[in-house]
């Protein structure tokens, strides 16, 4: 028996590749099925089943795909309504792996149709558990993500209680729990680093699973700080619902080089949003005017769900060299299936060819701490809302990059405005947003809010970057 987790850090999340024998089964797989299939070939196997802990809402998954090309059967919990053919497993039910056996435990409250997998080897003894988005490491899954559903979220949320409780908590404490995210995802609030534990730590250590926890005091806990999700969950859940466009379709389409005169018809139209997903830095020394930063070198799927929000949008790209089937794969991920193309020779051929160029205005850190000392300067944190209270400038603004878009009005345009966030990624994603708006004389922060507090005024003035009510600036 061979279990493989395949982790994607940009979407901080986990699929997984387990063998018995001649068979194998994925789990939550990702949008391109390639890789599964070239494993299944090298092992000698056959993937018999797909199986799918939930419809996701942060990612397309690739399970249809996968089962056109292989003829391995989907699989989902019950209560699952899709828009193609899928097995719909009962609770309890088992399915047979070579030697081992896989049982599906439903466990509504996630979504209605969420389901854990419980793997047992050969033996009989249960070894791991998929557990989807209704256990993570160090957290449990939102319940405000159903496509749909005649329950409220905290109906949801009462019912996940008792998923946990009657059918996970009662399993052996060795079994090691194997969630379909980590740190960095939005579908929880307080995931772990970790990719996997055991369920035994769990119980230690994760706050939802405390012992002689109320439903009432589960049910306000874990909705309390949840934020709204981003507007692409429910567009993505509803293409794992319903079906989507093959992704060799959609990779054709988006990863075609255009000319200059092709790439100058798209940008006419205003409907078409032009993306340049290079370093932060090549953005901030020269672009092409209008284009929104994105960079890959970031969580890059997430934040063009968050920032752009419709995947019915269409895109054009401005890429690094070598990375262009790299950019349309990772919008792929996320449903934004409708990119048409890059520009062959990027900004340089758009430089060369005499067309205008914009740059960004940017100090570093240390040149940002002389001024802040010696003026009283408007300041704009784009970090999320839980780093702003722990530790910030006083004076600031804080809009988290997640509401810039519905929320820039709040943002004054007539004067120098100096962006941050912890590390000079946001930050220029932010002025981005900024300038299509109409917006100038913003200037960014390269190093962001890391090295601020590594300058003389973390020391000097430790109050003013720690507590809001500090006024020795």
């Amino acid at each position: 028996m061979k279990i493989e987790q395949i982790y994607t850090s940009c979407l901080s999340q986990g699929s997984y590749y387990i063998v018995s024998e001649k068979e194998a089964v994925i789990i939550d797989p990702l949008r391109e099925t390639q890789q599964y299939i070239d494993k299944a070939k090298k092992d000698g196997v056959k993937i018999k089943y797909v199986f799918e802990t939930h419809f996701h809402a942060d990612f397309v998954s690739g399970h249809i795909d996968l089962a056109r090309n292989t003829g391995a059967e989907i699989i989902f919990g019950p209560n699952a309504q899709t828009d193609y053919p899928v097995h719909n497993a009962k609770d309890s039910e088992i399915f047979n792996v070579g030697k081992i056996k896989i049982k599906a435990i439903h466990t509504p409250g996630h979504t209605p149709e969420s389901t854990c997998y419980l793997l047992s080897d050969e033996n009989g003894k249960n070894k791991a558990i998929f557990t989807g988005d209704t256990l993570f490491i160090g957290d449990v899954g939102r319940p405000d993500l159903a496509t749909s559903s005649n329950v409220t979220t905290e109906d949801l949320a009462g019912i996940l209680f008792d998923s946990l409780r009657n059918k996970i908590l009662p399993l052996d404490d060795d079994i090691i729990v194997y969630p379909a995210h980590g740190a960095g995802s939005s579908c929880g609030k307080n995931l772990s680093k970790e990719t996997f534990s055991t369920l035994g730590i769990q119980k230690k250590t994760n706050y939802a699973l405390r012992e002689n926890m109320s439903k009432q005091e589960f049910i306000s806990e874990l909705l309390d700080g949840m934020p709204t999700p981003p507007r692409y969950f429910k567009e993505n859940a509803m293409m794992n619902k319903q079906g989507y466009n093959s992704f060799d379709d959609v990779i054709r389409q988006g990863d075609r080089a255009l000319d200059i005169s092709e790439f100058k018809n798209f940008l006419l139209n205003p409907d078409i949003i032009l993306l340049d997903v290079r370093h932060q830095k090549d953005f901030i020394k020269k672009h092409i005017p209008n284009s929104i930063f994105i960079g890959l070198n970031g969580s890059f799927a997430p934040w063009v769900g968050s920032i752009i929000g419709d995947t019915n949008k269409k895109i054009i790209l401005i890429t690094p060299k070598g990375k262009e089937n790299e950019a349309v794969t990772r919008l792929s991920r996320v449903g934004f299936d409708n990119c048409l193309g890059y520009l062959k020779g990027g900004v340089e051929k758009w430089e060369k060819d005499g067309n205008s160029i914009s740059s960004l205005e940017s100090i570093k850190s240390k040149n940002f701490i002389d001024i802040l000392k010696l003026n009283k300067i408007n300041i704009l944190d784009v970090r999320k809302e839980s780093e702003f209270s722990t530790k910030h400038i006083e004076g600031a603004t804080n809009i988290p990059l997640r509401l810039l878009s519905s929320r820039f009005q709040e943002v004054k345009n007539d004067e120098n405005l100096y962006v941050h966030c912890a590390g000079g990624y946001r930050s220029v994603i932010a002025i981005s947003i900024l300038r299509k708006k109409g917006y100038s004389g913003m200037i960014n922060i390269t190093e962001g809010f890391n090295e601020i507090l590594k300058s003389d005024l973390n020391e000097n003035c430790y109050n003013t970057i720690l507590e809001a009510s500090c006024n020795n600036i």
